[in-house]
């Protein structure tokens, strides 16, 4: 199994039918629990015992691009813009009022985003020190 995607390879080289298919897996219950898989080829019904008895066919490596390759990401504002922006966002001022339907201003009674900015901006008192 393919611990990073959680899948499994259904390629198979059918040793029955020598046919170049798909592997199929059918659950089997014991009542209401699942006892186990059968195996199966799409082709011509062949059940396998088990899926060491199986001939999945080899994954191709195509040698390509890595991450090595990826271009660094593009730099649109400077440090000092995105720190001065951020810490003026309306959900870090002292009058955002927050609603489960609605954001509010409380000093200019419009409707505002959590994201939006403005140059009446007053910074949140920080929270009292728990007793």
């Amino acid at each position: 199994m393919d611990r990073k995607t959680g899948s499994r390879p259904v390629a198979i080289m059918c040793s029955s039918c020598g046919k170049d298919t798909l592997l199929r897996r059918e659950p089997v219950y014991e009542g209401f629990k699942r006892a186990g898989e059968t195996l199966s080829c799409t082709a011509c019904g062949h059940v396998f015992p088990d899926e060491a008895a199986v001939s999945f066919k080899a994954k191709k490596v195509v040698p390509g691009f890595g991450r090595q390759d990826l271009p660094p990401p593009p730099k649109v504002f400077d440090e000092r813009e995105v720190l001065e922006t951020v810490s003026r966002l309306c959900r870090h001022c002292a009058h955002y009022v927050v609603n489960p339907f609605l954001q509010r201003c409380s000093r200019s009674n419009r409707e505002v985003e959590a994201t939006d900015t403005c140059k009446q901006f007053a910074p949140k008192n920080p929270p009292d020190p728990a007793p």
